[in-house]
């Protein structure tokens, strides 16, 4: 059985993840059961290695071990030796466990003599039950299994016979109900699991990666020098952005910085020949640390014709770091900075748009900002649409405007899309704020009624109200109706009236709902109440079940409780299960709790937990306790954290202590759990139990309860205390942290200390502050030193 998971300490811990059912364990749970009934039984599991064979036959085995039987495994002085030698004195109720059958059944010597004395024990009366289970890999049983040519000797013949009907193949990936009982378990705390699920989701091939893991950190941590410093740089490659494959060329000139002094003077001509030959060298699972890959070749119909090669063609071998070790370099190597080798591999060898755009942005988010401005250029050339705005915002802000325009016309085309738009709201949501800018201008410019819109918005929030209310006006005119209300708040903040009545008009006329229901939302925060009910019936009548339950709240503010009534009906009837709980509700404060209990039942079958925790309360408020703790537990059981502690809370008011304390280990059994309970205590005014809880959460390595220790230590005074506890959160990697203790430095008078965690924070990657900046306008070298100016 291969090691399945490692742990977080320095060496690997073998701990298994939870079991995750398959088609094939039905069968071996039959044959198990058999077996316990007292039949003989054999099944010999086939499968590609690490493919979760072993601990199958483990798992079905379970419950005849608590049955009293007894598991032998032959293996001393051999296998196959200990296994001819023992087979006749096993007695009944055994398991006898083959595992890697081949060094049974195919012993060219004994194999043939240990397959006889197997189907002796399976078939002799006097020495039932027992249960023979196997594991072999596909070649050996197609091996033991093949008749031979006529001319050639038989030389597996009563192996064959005794594989006959007892084979069971287990397939290499899981399907999609394994997967979801795996993501199940992951979700309920299962790590290995879940780590395993991030990397093997897609190929499904689970236990392969569970199984190599181990094996792969070991390759790494006991690898050569110069094989390790290939991995590191395929890590760093990986974590800042670069494509599935890596060009052998640039993993060799990467890794030179990554070698010390002593290793480097050593270097053999052949070094990095012997560092890929070795890492190709595949462990558990057939993966290897650093596999030699390739792209597939794209298949066109016959006739069409060839693509021209293209910038981003790669010349000669390419390799993948294996998933695990790929994941493993994220984290641990989450708040480093590649060294300038990596850079100048990057600027020399990599050609991919994408993969240079990337490594331009994480070199500047590092405060590298000269190797930042060198491989943007490189990606500029390659055809990188945000590199091309970049350098178009360069190239505007100097007063040149036709290189500007030809070089933001680039990256439409690069991109595939006119639409500036677009192209926008992607540098927006990159975080590329002044790019998003500049595109949003010139679509504004162009007529697009989002980006006029967007560009009101920012005149607006700058005090151009004139300027805003323009902008606002072609919006509307070029098909965005929904900006008639923000022109009708300008106009309202102008005293412009007529216009606001003719915006409503329009509004009206274009029967557009959103926009009356804002404007509606204005009327009643300005106290026309007349006004507002009046654009709310507009709303409500063309379907929209918000204004219906608006409207009914103000008939219940106006005691109007059968109107009300009606209204939240009108909105149930049209499919709002959130009008049941106001409707429930008012039903309640009636004295109808019989109405009021069946409305909430109803929306808690349409699955609203919400109406779950208000009928329980209904209940527990009409003292059946019982009631309410079986809802409260339907509500527990969905993972809510709140409920499992207000469940637990009754049981331990009722002395069902036990109760409480399993509840109570549920809860803390979640993810984030244990931070959730904290807070839930701290609101409760319980700040003790609130410590003890965030210390138990900062003990299991959460940053965040590290962060509220930190807090609540650096209220009561205590500052040696709290930057103990910030200094745990920042080894977490966390920036805020770093940055807080930077800044608790600097007001120290620590320059020297500030600085290094400004650095940290540079070399993480998360640099957004202008301290930072400040410091060092001119960015930083790979290796942390000050950059001298450049232009």
């Amino acid at each position: 059985m291969h090691p399945a998971g490692v742990g977080s300490g320095a060496l690997p811990q073998r701990v298994l993840p939870g079991y995750v059912p398959r088609s094939h364990d039905r069968i071996l749970a039959d044959a198990a059961l058999e077996a316990g009934q007292g039949n003989s039984r054999m099944l010999v599991l086939v499968g590609t290695s690490s493919t979760g064979k072993t601990r199958a036959c483990w798992e079905a085995i379970q419950p005849l071990a608590t049955r009293g039987w007894r598991l032998w495994h032959p293996f001393d002085p051999t296998r196959a030796e200990a296994a001819l030698d023992d087979l006749e004195r096993v007695a009944p109720c055994t398991v006898v466990w083959l595992n890697e059958a081949q060094h049974y059944l195919g012993n060219p010597q004994l194999g043939e003599r240990i397959a006889a004395a197997v189907h002796t024990l399976l078939t002799h009366p006097k020495r039932r039950p027992v249960l023979v289970l196997g594991t072999l890999w596909p070649e050996y049983a197609d091996q033991y299994t093949a008749l031979p040519p006529a001319t050639s000797p038989d030389s597996h013949s009563r192996v064959r016979e005794l594989l006959a009907g007892r084979i069971l193949t287990i397939p290499d990936t899981f399907d999609q109900d394994a997967l979801r009982t795996a993501s199940v378990l992951a979700h309920d705390g299962d790590q290995l699991l879940a780590d395993a699920l991030t990397r093997a989701h897609t190929h499904g091939r689970i236990t392969q990666d569970l199984a190599g893991a181990p094996e792969l950190l070991r390759r790494y941590e006991h690898s050569t020098p110069t094989a390790r410093a290939v991995l590191q740089a395929a890590m760093d490659a990986r974590r800042l952005g670069v494509g599935l494959h890596l060009p052998q060329t640039f993993l060799t000139d990467a890794a030179i910085d990554y070698l010390s002094d002593q290793d480097y003077d050593e270097l053999t001509d052949d070094w990095a020949e012997a560092a890929f030959a070795d890492l190709a060298r595949p462990v558990h699972g057939k993966q290897a640390p650093l596999s030699r890959t390739g792209a597939r070749p794209r298949r066109r119909p016959p006739g069409a014709p060839t693509s021209a090669p293209t910038p981003s063609s790669v010349t000669g071998p390419v390799f993948r770091i294996a998933d695990y070790l790929e994941q493993h370099g994220r984290s641990t190597r989450l708040r480093l900075c590649p060294p300038a080798s990596f850079w100048a591999a990057v600027h020399a060898h990599l050609t991919h748009p994408d993969d240079l755009g990337n490594l331009a942005i994480a070199a500047e988010r590092r405060h590298r900002l000269q190797w930042a401005q060198h491989v943007r250029l490189r990606a500029a050339d390659a055809g990188h649409p945000y590199s091309l705005i970049y350098l178009a915002r360069m190239r505007e802000a100097a007063g040149d405007m036709e290189v500007a325009e030809s070089l933001y016309q680039r990256a439409v085309d690069a991109d595939g899309t006119s639409d500036l738009t677009e192209l926008a709201e992607q540098r927006r949501g990159a975080g590329d704020p002044e790019s998003a800018e500049c595109l949003y201008r010139r679509a504004a410019d162009a007529g697009d009624a989002d980006a006029l819109f967007l560009v009101a918005g920012r005149r607006k929030a700058a005090g151009d109200r004139e300027g805003a209310e323009a902008f606002y006006q072609r919006a509307a005119d070029a098909g965005r109706v929904d900006t008639l209300v923000d022109l009708v708040e300008l106009k309202e903040e102008a005293g412009d009236w007529e216009g606001v009545k003719a915006l409503y008009q329009r509004a009206t006329d274009a029967g557009d709902t959103y926009a009356i229901a804002r404007m509606a939302d204005m009327r009643e925060e300005a106290g026309d109440q007349e006004g507002a009910e009046a654009l709310y019936r507009q709303v409500a009548d063309a379907g929209d079940t918000g204004a219906l339950i608006y409207l009914a709240e103000l008939k219940e503010d106006a005691e109007d409780f059968d109107g009300a009534e009606a209204l939240y009906q009108r909105a149930v009837d049209a499919g709002d299960t959130g009008a049941l709980i106001y409707l429930a509700e008012l039903k309640e404060e009636a004295g109808d709790f019989d109405g009021a209990e069946a409305l909430y039942q109803r929306a808690a079958g349409a699955g609203d937990t919400g109406a779950l925790i208000y009928l329980a309360q209904l209940k527990e408020e009409a003292g059946d306790q019982e009631g309410a703790e079986a809802l409260y537990q339907q509500v527990a059981d969905t993972g809510d954290i709140h409920t499992m502690v207000h469940l637990a809370e009754l049981k331990e008011d009722a002395g069902d202590l036990e109760g409480a304390e399993t509840l109570y280990q549920q809860a803390a059994t979640k993810p984030n759990a244990l931070t959730a309970l904290a807070r839930i205590r701290e609101q409760a005014g319980d700040r003790d139990g609130a410590k003890a809880v965030y210390r138990r959460a900062a003990d299991a390595g959460h940053a965040g309860a590290m962060v509220r220790l930190a807090e609540l230590r650096e209220w009561a005074g205590d500052q040696k205390g709290a930057e103990t506890f910030y200094q745990q959160a920042a080894a977490t990697g966390d920036p805020d942290t770093l940055i807080h203790l930077a800044r608790m430095r600097d007001e120290a008078g620590d320059q020297e200390g500030a600085e290094t965690f400004y650095q940290q924070v540079a070399d993480s990657g998360e640099l957004d502050d202008d301290d930072v900046k400040m410091r060092w306008p001119y960015g930083l070298d790979p290796d942390g030193s000050p950059t001298s100016p450049w232009s």
